[in-house]
């Protein structure tokens, strides 16, 4: 059985899709499309950068969208009749909108809009609550909840073993990253992001998501999507829009979706995206499991192979 994945936000970065773009024509019909629906130019963002624009969540949000969709378009013209159809799909945070893409559920217009506005939204939060994210490496989960406890961060994303990210207030995640490396954490990593997402920092905001979700037309995916908020499939549309909106503020539960997709007999997955970030993840999770990177020219060159 196979699984399609769908990258997360912080993983871009310059240069990302330049290569689909020229190569496929699938792929460069969704780069234009993207820039008429954005009404600014996501082509150079992405292929020149600067880094510190591309990193803005307004941009990368939308950004890593467009690239996934690309490289899930050249994939499956290039796959044609050898394509397999995925039993479930799920994204990491942002990549759910890009499931939701994929599968039919919105179209990508409307995809891009809401993550556009939804980066739009998580950065006025950040303003207003200015907090910042860190990956924490190899500590016993006890540790690390009761460290979470005392200095006030909150856990972001339940990834892998021993891999959790924290999130919050800036002073609480730099003193709990602080207390993680004492209590014997291999590393403590700050993330490229604009703000303390997946946190309360982001209650506010969900409301004005939520305005945002209901003015938008949900189908029925043809592919069941894990969601990061439950850890397993929702097919009511109002459950799918609810557990966005909570998505947004609560903890994104990753190796659990993984493990109900491998549960139900999925052992191939496809990672649409940039980088590599939910193959490392898999490793740690199943390293029986086999992923295959759907992101650049070579990847969809060697499907056959």
């Amino acid at each position: 059985m196979v699984g399609f994945l769908f990258a997360g936000q912080g993983s871009q970065y310059i240069g990302m899709g330049k290569d689909l773009y020229e190569s496929f024509p699938e792929a460069r019909t969704v780069f234009e499309k993207a820039e008429e629906i954005l009404g600014f130019g996501i082509k150079k963002r992405m292929f020149e950068g600067p880094q510190d624009m591309l990193k803005l969540t307004s941009i990368s949000q939308p950004a890593i969208l467009v690239i996934s969709i690309a490289a899930f378009e050249a994939f499956k013209s290039a796959a044609g009749s050898q394509h397999q159809v995925a039993s479930f799909a799920a994204g990491l945070s942002l990549g759910e909108y890009t499931a939701l893409v994929a599968c039919g559920a919105i179209s990508f217009e409307d995809g891009l809009r809401i993550v556009r506005k939804r980066g739009e939204i998580m950065e006025e939060a950040a303003n207003r609550h200015p907090g910042a994210m860190a990956a924490v490496l190899d500590l016993s989960s006890e540790i690390l909840k009761e460290i979470c406890v005392k200095t006030g961060a909150e856990i972001a994303n339940l990834n892998a073993p021993g891999q959790t990210v924290i999130s919050g207030k800036v002073e609480a995640v730099t003193q709990a990253s602080e207390m993680f490396l004492e209590a014997g954490a291999k590393r403590v990593i700050p993330l490229e992001v604009s703000g303390g997402f997946h946190s309360s920092l982001m209650f506010e905001a969900s409301a004005e998501l939520k305005k945002v979700l209901d003015g938008v037309s949900f189908s029925a995916p043809v592919v069941p999507i894990i969601s990061n908020f439950t850890a397993k499939p929702e097919y009511g549309i109002p459950e799918v829009k609810e557990n966005l909106v909570k998505q947004m503020y609560s903890s994104v539960r990753w190796e659990e979706s993984m493990r109900f997709m491998l549960s139900q007999g999925v052992d191939k997955f496809y990672e649409f995206g940039p980088g590599k970030v939910l193959k490392g993840l898999m490793r740690r999770i199943d390293s029986n499991a086999h992923v295959v990177n759907i992101e650049k020219r070579d990847d969809i060159l060697n499907l056959s192979n």
